[in-house]
């Protein structure tokens, strides 16, 4: 049976791989999900783990999440990465080959800034610090590794709405005829363990 979490989910956690277990983490606890396939927690994704097992997971989904989440953090003279953990914690629970699909506001659009509570920018290379062959955040106590399926600048409601060919036809028109709509990067990759 396969499993999914949507991390950052609000009240309604998605499911883009069509998982048949459903799992929500946000930061207000939501009474409000009843539906017997999905499970929810509360959890402060800045300052806490995520609440699974090891190779819990055989995908992850974060909308408009990674942007909340801080890169540096200093207490008592202290310096934690939580964007950097919770990568590692998104790694931790994913299976061998399990997904991670995010799509966040990229630097430097508008939709980037405009929420104030954004204090990530996901810049076009961000990723690399993730990925193979560059694992660049290795030097920040990254101990993940993922593989790319997908990096791409796309238009949020194209990408997040589409459920055909022809609205995936129709959606790649789109982002090519206006590019201005496009204000978000979609990370697609796969955990190597």
């Amino acid at each position: 049976m396969k499993k999914h979490i949507d991390l950052g989910c609000g009240s309604s956690p998605r499911n883009p791989f069509g998982a048949e277990k459903v799992y929500g983490i946000d930061i207000v606890k939501r009474d409000d999900l009843v539906e017997d396939n999905i499970f929810f927690e509360k959890s402060n994704l800045i300052l806490e783990s995520i609440p699974y097992e090891n190779n819990t997971f055989d995908s992850v989904s974060a909308y408009d999440f990674f942007e909340h989440i801080p890169r540096v953090v200093v207490n008592n003279n202290e310096t934690f990465f939580p964007f950097i953990n919770l990568m590692n914690e998104i790694y931790r629970v994913l299976k061998h080959g399990g997904e991670l699909y995010a799509i966040t506001p990229i630097f430097p659009k508008e939709s980037a800034f405009v929420d104030p509570t954004h204090v990530n920018f996901i810049s076009k290379n961000t990723y690399k610090y993730f990925c193979e062959p560059d694992l660049w955040a290795k030097m920040y106590g990254y101990t993940g590794k993922f593989e790319i399926i997908r990096v791409q600048i796309v238009n949020f409601d194209y990408e997040v709405n589409q459920k055909n060919g022809l609205k995936k036809t129709i959606r790649s028109f789109l982002n090519f005829v206006y590019p201005k709509r496009k204000q978000h990067i979609v990370w697609h990759l796969k955990a190597i363990k």
